[in-house]
This record gives C-alpha cells, structure tokens and sequence, in this order.
C-alpha cells in the first residue's frame, strides 16, 4: 500500500513574502542575541535591553506569519511559538550561569594562587 502525502501549494506569488519574512526572522533573532549579549557584557548601556526586546517581539511576529504564510498546522505553529518564548529566556539563563559560576569558584583560585606562592 502506497503512502499519499498531500503538501499544500504555495503560490507562486508568495515567493517573495515568504523569502522576506524568514530573512527577518533571522536579521531580528540575530539583533535580539546581539544586542542582550552586549549588553550583559557591558559593551552596551542597559538601556539598549528594550531595543532587543523589541526584536525579539519582531521575530515572533514574523515568525507567525512566516507559519501562516507556509500554512503551518496549527501544533507547528504552538511549538514555534513555544519556543520563540523559551528563545527570551536563554540568553538570560546563559549569563545566570556564567555570573553563578565565577562567583562560586573566585575563592577557589584564590586559595590555589595562595598556595602557590
């Protein structure tokens, strides 16, 4: 027994709306990752935090109507969603970690550079 696939059509006139919206999906993920991770470091003032937030909200919009566009089921579109919302929060949980960790093991080279000398 055969197995039928049926894809839906894209037309053809929604070529160009459908390169753009997922170009802008990668130009907004890219300046939301930027623009916090800079930040964060202090390359950047806090107050440019709102501008990457702004990106992020960008490409979760694009990204949802990328999926419309595509005609996405609508499970695809809840996980893509799901994880535009787990995308907001990595950056933070990264330099969470990365402060925890060189606070927790500060003392420990201290003591190890005590020792040597």
């Amino acid at each position: 027994m055969d197995t039928l696939i049926v894809w839906p059509t894209l037309a053809p006139d929604q070529f160009l709306p459908i390169f753009i919206e997922s170009t802008l999906v990668l130009v907004f993920g890219v300046g939301y990752a930027a623009i916090i991770t800079l930040a964060k470091m202090g390359y950047f003032s806090r107050r440019w935090m709102p501008v990457g937030y702004l990106f992020w909200a960008l490409q979760t919009y694009f990204l949802y109507d990328f999926s419309v566009l595509i005609q996405s089921n609508h499970f695809t579109t809840k996980v893509l969603m799901v994880t535009m919302v787990a995308y907001l929060f990595i950056p933070h949980l990264y330099f969470y970690l990365i402060t925890s960790a060189d606070k927790r093991y500060e003392d420990v080279e201290e003591e190890v550079q005590g020792r040597k000398q």
